[in-house]
């Protein structure tokens, strides 16, 4: 018989109120049609389609980076054909929160090569100076193509150091970051949870910027959660794969599931200490 506790409960009653904005990550682009609740989609699964439907509530777009630079150690689209995919996403889908650049991630797999479970990286073969220099660059040029779509800065790194490198190299360019209402704070996906990841957080907080968590999970959440303007996880299609399917679901597992989705994402928030919850109110993330 399945345990129903081990599927994400709602949120009990007198739960304190959610001031960190959180973006539920999905493959699902239908999703945008059947929920409000802010949701995170990566750009592609847009410009896949032929016919695109307005979104029920608040979304942000992913550039697809992580899969771009893993499969093939570069972009293979350019500014302008990124530039475009985003004006057909907010004229027919809606305006969206912000979107991401065609960054360049600094973990050691995307440089350097290698394998991950199933996952083969190419390898850039390049520095974390040029990755930065090429996302800097990046991001001038989307907003010079298309100063209207609301894409974002973010910074790049492995260092606490190399961050703030990479955050003076924005301003040394006139980009002045405190005034940015979103900084994307990339590879930190994988140190989300660890001391050097709040080390990062907290340095880059500590210089007053708006930032969002690029794939935090849980624990990331509870440790540093209240220094987030905002932040996404996709943690829930991994979750559901490794359980049996929701009481009264007839699929396999719940990967692709909205219900577990949301109840998932419902528990992530609870999670976060009452007292974080109410400092991130107090700042007014939402």
């Amino acid at each position: 018989m399945t345990d129903p506790t081990t599927y994400p409960r709602p949120l009990p009653a007198g739960a304190p109120a959610q001031g960190m904005r959180f973006y539920l990550t999905t493959h699902k682009r239908h999703w945008i049609t059947l929920t409000d609740v802010p949701l995170f989609l990566k750009a592609e699964h847009f410009t896949a389609a032929a016919r695109l439907h307005p979104a029920r509530g608040r979304y942000a777009v992913d550039s697809g980076g992580f899969t771009e630079l893993q499969r093939h150690g570069r972009w293979t689209r350019t500014p302008r054909q990124y530039a475009d995919d985003l004006r057909r996403i907010w004229e027919h889908v809606g305006p969206y929160d912000w979107a991401a650049g065609q960054d360049w991630m600094c973990e050691d797999l995307i440089i350097h090569g290698g394998t991950a479970g199933p996952l083969t990286f190419t390898g850039t073969r390049l520095s974390v100076a040029e990755h930065q220099q090429r996302t800097v660059r990046n991001f001038l040029e989307l907003r010079s193509l298309a100063p209207d779509l609301r894409i974002i800065p973010t910074l790049q790194g492995r260092t606490v150091p190399e961050y703030h490198a990479c955050a003076d190299l924005y301003e040394s360019y006139g980009v002045n970051l405190r005034a940015e209402p979103v900084v994307g704070l990339g590879s930190v996906c994988r140190l989300q949870s660890t001391r050097l990841g709040a080390a990062i957080v907290t340095a880059m907080a500590g210089r007053g910027l708006k930032l969002h968590g690029f794939g935090f999970k849980t624990l990331g959440l509870e440790r540093v959660g209240h220094l987030l303007a905002s932040a996404d996880s996709a943690a829930w299609s991994y979750h559901a794969r490794k359980r049996p399917p929701m009481p009264g679901h007839t699929h396999k597992n719940c990967a692709n599931c909205l219900p577990y989705a949301m109840r998932w994402r419902t528990r992530v928030l609870a999670a976060i200490p009452a007292h974080r919850q109410a400092m991130l109110t107090d700042r007014g993330a939402a």
